[in-house]
């Protein structure tokens, strides 16, 4: 068997959620959106569900395969409903979806059978979607004419939470607050950045994301904190299937970006971009061989790469392991390195195998 393989720790993922839960002192979704960003969102969705108090994923497809198996806590449609069918599915499926827009609140006044709870979402200034919070008490008004429905949970969505010096970010708190403080229902401000950087932004409900997966999403430079206790769950790795040696001024690889300067032993790595390693990632990304860091050289093929073993010992070589990021080398290094984010990265992992280890909490 092709010896890539994601390997996806539950007990890390545990323990990020954990931390998320207390950093908000509330009520906490765990967002398994993107398939659980490409850790597998039905086995993330299980081990979690014991600590959880509910789950967010964008849409009714994402959300079917929860309730299926087995998945019975509350969760949020972070899109909502996008025709009435969809909105009678939820109100089947005790699914939460959220109202974005005028055509939403309309499609939940007409339907015949509406969910019992739907959040409301305000545009406090990220300007992507949301009713203007000068329109919250009016949006009330005609939920309270909803017979059966419960007082909602109003949220926003912040657009530079990562960056700890945001002035717009404390701008967007206060619009928020300014528009649904004197209305009835909960309140959900807390992103990933949110609940590391801005202690403002605790509301009644949290969203944690990439924070649960061990991604850090505040900007490059920014105090650590509490990101700094964040545990990797994803360990994407491979193994070295072959090497050669380059003597100085020879090419490696696709359009001849790598000319040695010196003699290069080089290890050619099972893994490649069509199995989700980014192809633009440069010469110079970390990535571990055998526990020991060295560097990616040339550019990234289909179904291989290639990695610098000359500062490594000579019997590190053929079949020796490699982890592309996980716990020797964090995915945000190779997301900087390749000029995106870990969040793209993560959700782009596939034709691997994955595996999920970690203690079993559910039956």
């Amino acid at each position: 068997m092709r010896p890539s393989c994601a390997t996806i720790d539950l007990d890390a993922l545990r323990a990020n959620y954990l931390l998320a839960q207390r950093l908000a002192s509330a009520r906490t979704l765990a967002v398994v959106k993107a398939d659980a960003y490409g850790h597998g969102a039905i086995a993330c969705a299980k081990a979690l569900e014991p600590l959880a108090d509910g789950f967010a994923v964008a849409f009714l497809e994402e959300a079917l395969p929860l309730r299926t198996s087995g998945i019975r806590s509350p969760i949020v449609l972070l899109e909502g409903a996008f025709d009435p069918g969809e909105l009678e599915a939820a109100a089947e499926l005790d699914l939460w979806p959220v109202v974005h827009h005028e055509a939403q609140l309309r499609m939940l006044e007409l339907a015949p059978r509406r969910p019992r709870r739907v959040w409301i979402k305000i545009n406090s200034g990220m300007n992507r979607t949301g009713f203007a919070p000068r329109e919250a008490p009016n949006v009330w008004r005609r939920l309270q004419a909803l017979p059966g429905l419960e007082p909602p949970v109003w949220m926003t969505h912040f657009a530079c939470a990562d960056d700890p010096c945001s002035t717009m970010t404390l701008e967007q708190i206060r619009r928020f607050h300014g528009g649904v403080a004197a209305l009835p229902g909960e309140t959900s401000l807390a992103n990933s950045a949110a609940l590391l950087a801005w202690p403002q932004a605790r509301g009644d409900w949290a969203r944690p994301g990439i924070l649960l997966y061990g991604g850090n999403p505040l900007l490059t430079g920014a105090e650590p904190g509490e990101a700094a206790s964040l545990r990797p769950v994803m360990r994407l790795t491979s193994k070295v299937f072959a090497t050669r040696r380059l003597a100085p001024g020879e090419a490696l690889g696709y359009g001849a970006t790598f000319i040695a300067e010196r003699p290069v032993r080089v290890g050619l790595v099972a893994i490649g971009y069509a199995d989700g390693y980014p192809r633009h990632a440069p010469t110079g990304t970390p990535v571990a061989v055998a526990g020991r860091r060295t560097r990616l050289i040339g550019r990234v093929s289909m179904d291989m790469l290639t990695v610098d073993l000359t500062p490594l010992p000579e019997d590190v070589g053929l079949g020796a392991a490699v982890e592309l990021w996980g716990e020797t080398v964090s995915v945000d290094e190779v997301a900087r390195a390749a000029g995106t984010i870990s969040y793209e990265l993560l959700c782009h992992v596939k034709r691997v195998q994955r595996l999920h280890r970690g203690t079993e909490l559910t039956p």
